[in-house]
């Protein structure tokens, strides 16, 4: 085992570490003239539609201005369980630092806590390298640095910044490791594991499978007796135990929470070409669905030394070594690529788990020069798999860019002039007489100044090769990443004026919770409601629930992310259904290229009478089951017959009748059309002044009826990972005839059923009736709703609120039952006697996590009752012999 190192040159490699990463992280982005150091937006994917949202939302909540608090979230999809969203994306302790921006600049926030968390990695990736090993701070501060700012943190993580927890467990959770060791601080090697683990537990499981690895050859190179290895193993394992139990009342409600999501897509892994595995190693590659193992050239040519550095003994050589590769093998190995992903492929990118290796190959690196900087001949080794590895790559179509292959020679160059100076600086430390002649006598000061400088003067250089190199590609690297991923994936800008204004119209609308106020149909981000305010339809996580999901879609909703990003439904029955009685209506958002610039248009409210939160039904129609058209389901949960679904003629532009679909999309299929070409075209009758809506959830383009304004934009793709929802085209003419143009821009599908008329006075008078028969009132708070009853109420009571497991019910003071389902709402059943109905939701896993941290903590806190009597008791027994006389021991009142 390793000598500790002092405390000083380990804050001084922590604080370089950090340092270096923020200032190359920075300077990434201002090179890539990127959010907040130029024009382009950092909010690709997730992290526009989930992450800002989310720490938005966390925002209102710590300045009490959110609707709902940690168990319930009132303002997304019409109301959906926090807790899981909460252990998901907001549990580290980082996020907190966001109540200290203003909210309009929550995007600034984001990117403070991304540098921030990866800053801090750096810092105790170095504190663990000098843990394992002496060697120089510096080196050792750099090496951190190039962990922090490795291909994954880089390409996926500074999108995901939920991920970048895991980034700093793993070094926190090796250094548990390093203390279960020598039996040293138990406590707090709990917390750091609890810690780790409430943060973000799916990078955490990983973390703690690699920790546990990197202890595995601890223990093999430790010297230790089988008895001890044993006990020191043991010693891991319980605190592992006793700091995930502690995590539990989280974890758990996290876990239940994915078993009552939407179950979206089942994956299967492929591995990737090794060509393509192999270019990943190299600075300025880029792929979304390939392993960024990326960690700079100059660490990877020592990882690659490490195996010929024969100034490192050999089992340490070796066991490095192996652990390394048998890792890398791992990636593309379908069983132990399940192991990484907790038995599940991930529906995004299925390399989550590459900074494990990007850790392993730096604390590789650190040992091959902790010892003492590579010898030539190792580095001439390294020098030629590098040459192999960047030949081997040159195949892949990740290296066609034509400066990634120089970049990575360039930076190859460097890295082993680096280093060679390096090397010749230790051989003069060697050779030197220490600053005294042969016979004993000092120096004279000037042979001795000289000499210093021409120590000094080779290691100066070495460091100013290694940190420029280092710094240089990989700001290149990250530059290329960012400006790629704009290219590849859905972008979102920044909150600005268009954020502004919806904010303002949503917040003098607002009405809760006598009604909702729906942000609208033309959103923003899939995530509206947290962002700019209101309770509408619109959520989307990685655990939403399948009821919201299949409830929506079987009312005509649509969806992205294969069903986990519901959208709002700009439809006037479902928005009596679930008592939306202020609607916004924004132009289309101009950031997103598909539609027309309409920036300067500023939003409009519009207003619809709707009944109460709670309103009471027939209990008849409670056990009758969704069909096939949204028309008829709307009409189910509404109570009341308000369509005409007439029969329909679709002409393709030539006028033929389409062929009908052959894959799951069931329907008659529309080709794409010239910009001047016929439209294929839509023919019904229905009652004149009546609603239109198009239902065509896989349509992409636009349907129009000819004469009134363009609203119907529809987006959907195939394979299907999102499908369109229902659009309000018009009001149909006098005569009664409907044609509808269609403009699809890809081969799309048309269903049976597709038209539906809305006769809006049935629908009045529908919600007149549920009105008087609804509650006279609702209030809310978090979890907990309460509604007073019309006396005498029977048949059954709907909330309108999606029943997701946790609600329990209650009429008058009877006790709390689980609550039932109208359709996917909440339902309880009334008799007649009661007034008062309350609700109450508590997140499913809850109970269970919370006697799971009981036991741990009471565990804890026994070991700790048990370890303080051992260590009296030890104290009594070394304690020196008193020299009090017997007679003055006995009457001694102590």
């Amino acid at each position: 085992m390793s000598c500790p190192t002092s405390a000083v040159p380990r804050r001084a490699a922590a604080l370089l570490a950090a340092a270096v990463t923020a200032g190359v992280f920075c300077a990434a982005d201002a090179a890539a003239r990127s959010y907040p150091f130029g024009p382009r937006t950092r909010s690709v994917n997730d992290l526009g539609n989930q992450y800002v949202p989310f720490h938005a939302h966390l925002w209102d909540l710590l300045h009490g201005r959110a609707h709902g608090g940690l168990l319930i979230n009132w303002q997304s999809g019409f109301g959906a369980s926090f807790l899981p969203d909460l252990g998901t994306y907001l549990s580290s302790p980082f996020a907190l630092l966001v109540a200290v921006f203003p909210r309009d600049r929550i995007d600034l926030a984001v990117y403070a806590v991304t540098v921030l968390k990866t800053a801090a990695a750096a810092a105790a990736m170095a504190w663990l390298l000098l843990r394992l090993r002496p060697g120089r701070w510096w080196a050792a501060g750099l090496l951190a640095a190039s962990y922090a700012l490795c291909g994954w943190t880089l390409t996926a993580g500074s999108y995901n910044p939920m991920w970048l927890d895991g980034l700093l467990a793993l070094p926190l959770l090796c250094l548990v490791g390093e203390w279960t060791l020598t039996g040293r601080r138990p406590l707090l090697g709990v917390l750091v594991v609890a810690g780790a683990w409430t943060a973000n537990f799916y990078t955490a499981y990983m973390a703690t499978l690699a920790a546990g690895l990197v202890l595995l050859v601890r223990l093999w190179l430790s010297g230790l007796g089988r008895r001890q290895r044993l006990t020191a193993a043991v010693r891991a394992a319980g605190t592992v135990a006793l700091g995930v139990g502690l995590a539990a009342p989280l974890v758990a409600v996290v876990w239940s929470g994915t078993r009552h999501a939407y179950p979206g897509r089942v994956l299967h892994f492929r591995p990737v070409p090794t060509e393509d595995l192999l270019a990943r190693f190299l600075p300025t590659t880029y792929s979304f669905g390939t392993p960024a193992v990326y960690v700079g050239t100059t660490t990877l040519l020592l990882a690659l030394a490490l195996p010929f550095h024969r100034a490192v003994p050999r089992r340490e050589r070796a066991g490095w070594t192996v652990l390394a590769a048998a890792v890398a093998l791992s990636l593309q190995w379908g069983p132990t690529h399940l192991l990484w992903h907790a038995f599940a492929t991930p529906q995004g990118s299925p390399y989550r788990q590459t900074f494990v290796l990007c850790a392993l190959l730096v604390i590789a690196a650190w040992h091959a020069l902790a010892y003492a900087p590579p010898a030539p001949r190792a580095l001439a080794a390294a020098g030629a798999l590098f040459a192999l590895l960047a030949a081997a790559a040159s195949g892949s179509a990740l290296t066609d860019r034509p400066f990634t292959l120089p970049v990575a020679l360039a930076a190859a160059a460097g890295g082993l002039a680096g280093l060679a100076l390096l090397g010749r600086t230790r051989a003069g430390d060697r050779t030197g007489t220490g600053g005294r002649t042969r016979s004993g006598e000092p120096h004279a000061e000037a042979p001795r100044a000289r000499a210093r400088v021409r120590r000094l003067v080779p290691a100066g250089l070495a460091v100013l090769l290694l940190v420029g190199t280092q710094a240089g590609e990989t700001a290149a690297t990250s530059a290329v990443a960012t400006r790629l991923r704009l290219a590849h994936m859905d972008d979102y800008a920044p909150w600005g004026a268009r954020q502004d204004r919806q904010a303002a119209a949503i917040a003098e609308a607002d009405g809760w919770p006598r009604y909702r106020t729906d942000p609208g149909r033309e959103q923003t981000v899939g995530n509206d409601p947290l962002l700019v305010g209101g309770e509408g339809a619109q959520y989307y996580s990685s655990l939403t629930s399948d009821v919201l999901s299949t409830t929506l879609t079987a009312l005509g909703g649509g969806w992205t992310s294969r069903g986990r990003n519901v959208q709002s439904l700009d439809n006037a029955v479902t928005d009596a259904i679930f008592s939306v009685g202020a609607r916004v209506h924004s132009p289309p958002d101009p950031h997103q290229r598909w539609w027309p610039d309409a920036s300067g248009t500023p939003p409009t409210v519009t207003r619809q009478d709707v009944p109460p939160l709670v309103t009471v039904r027939p209990a008849a129609g409670a056990h009758r089951a969704f069909g096939s058209s949204p028309y008829r389901n709307q009409e189910l949960l509404l109570g009341a017959r308000v369509y005409t679904v007439p029969p329909l003629t679709v002409r393709t532009g030539a006028g033929r009748q389409p062929d009908r679909s052959t894959d799951e999309r069931p329907g008659l299929r529309v080709g794409a059309v010239p910009a001047k070409a016929p439209r294929p075209t839509i023919t019904a009758r229905c009652p004149a002044g009546s609603e239109v809506y198009l239902w065509a959830p896989y349509l992409s383009g636009t349907a129009h009826l000819p004469g009134q304004p363009l609203t119907g934009r529809f987006r959907s793709d195939h394979p299907v990972t999102k499908i369109a929802a229902m659009q309000r085209l018009g009001r149909t003419p006098a005569s009664g005839l409907l044609r509808i143009e269609l403009s699809p821009d890809r081969t799309s599908v048309v269903p049976d059923g597709a038209v539906g008329c809305l006769d809006t006075a049935r629908l009045h008078t529908a919600v007149q009736r549920l009105k008087a028969t609804g509650a006279t009132r609702v209030t809310v708070s978090d979890g907990t709703l309460r509604a007073d009853l019309p006396a005498g109420s029977t048949g059954t009571a709907v909330v309108a609120a999606p029943r997701i497991a946790g609600w329990r019910c209650a009429t008058g003071d009877a006790a709390a039952r689980p609550a039932g389902t109208y359709h996917g709402l909440i339902a309880v059943p009334l008799d007649g006697t009661a007034t008062t109905l309350t609700c109450t939701f508590h997140p499913p896993g809850l109970r269970l996590g919370t006697a799971v941290g009981g036991a741990s903590l009471l565990t804890l806190a026994l070991l700790g009752i048990l370890a303080a009597l051992r260590r009296r008791r030890a104290a009594a027994r070394t304690a020196p012999p008193t020299t009090a006389r017997p007679r003055e021991r006995a009457t001694s009142p102590l």
